[in-house]
């Protein structure tokens, strides 16, 4: 998180697409950072220790698909959370890592914003246990 506000990294490899969800993204209130594809979103992350959530698309060019970022992203980095969607894919969500969400493309802005506002929640702290 950044001067209060969470940060999303968008990755899509196709300009146009990545300019609508980052305008998506910014009014929602958050900070937007944006990457062509994996490597990019990797390096990105690699100097950013604020990336709160990153938003990918599955079909990328490139060393590793949305699909493999994301696990790579879950391994690397476990508290940030995971959005993937894609146009041409349809997903099962246990191909995805735990705690991430897919969407078909296109999907609706406000069921992404709505995703994003529901994983961006400070998780409560758990009751202990007797």
């Amino acid at each position: 998180m950044r001067n209060g506000k969470p940060v999303i990294l968008v990755v899509e490899d196709s300009a146009l697409i990545r300019m609508g969800a980052v305008d998506l993204v910014l009014h929602a209130g958050y900070e937007a950072l944006e990457a062509c594809d994996a490597d990019e979103a990797i390096r990105i992350l690699e100097v950013r220790n604020d990336i709160d959530l990153v938003f990918t698309d599955v079909q990328m060019p490139g060393t590793m698909d949305g699909i493999k970022l994301s696990h790579y992203i879950r391994d690397r980095w476990p508290p940030v959370k995971l959005i993937v969607a894609s146009g041409a894919t349809i997903l099962e969500e246990s191909l995805l890592p735990s705690g991430s969400q897919f969407f078909s493309k296109p999907y609706e802005n406000h069921t992404i914003t709505d995703a994003m506002a529901r994983l961006l929640l400070p998780e409560s702290p758990r009751a202990p246990t007797a």
